[in-house]
């Protein structure tokens, strides 16, 4: 069993190399990928889209997706997806992206949760991701 964590150079550092973007397990067979909550954030650490939930979400999975990218997965390998929100009323807005990006059915597991707050004040949501990738494509 081999573990790493990463930041792809394809994706902005988390402030400053603070923790890894994702924890890879390698396994028989291929990869356990475990990302850690992503938030909306430009490639300066900058939130995008105050108040906006539908280009919130966006952002965060166009970081997922580079991540999975850098690993050999996309987001048909999502396994369970974590999401946190500062209020459950902008479930519908974060629901609109997700139907848009996974279309298999059925789609990933979910968890979704409110929050009073998250770490930058003007972020709205926050998204973890764990996904496995075979072998051929790890």
């Amino acid at each position: 069993m081999n573990r790493t964590l990463d930041n792809p150079p394809s994706v902005a550092a988390p402030f400053g190399d603070r923790f890894a973007h994702v924890a890879r397990l390698d396994l028989p067979g291929g990869a356990l990928l475990l990302l850690a909550g992503q938030v909306a954030v430009d490639d300066h650490g900058q939130v995008v889209g105050p108040g906006d939930i539908v280009a919130q979400s966006e952002r965060i999975f166009q970081i997922v997706g580079g991540v999975l990218a850098a690993h050999g997965a996309g987001l048909a390998d999502v396994l369970h997806i974590r999401t946190f929100l500062t209020d459950l009323g902008d479930l519908p807005g974060y629901a609109q992206v997700r139907r848009r990006l996974f279309t298999a059915t059925p789609p990933p597991a979910s968890t979704t949760v409110e929050v009073s707050r998250l770490f930058l004040p003007d972020a709205r949501i926050e998204v973890e991701i764990t996904a496995a990738v075979p072998t051929a494509r790890a």
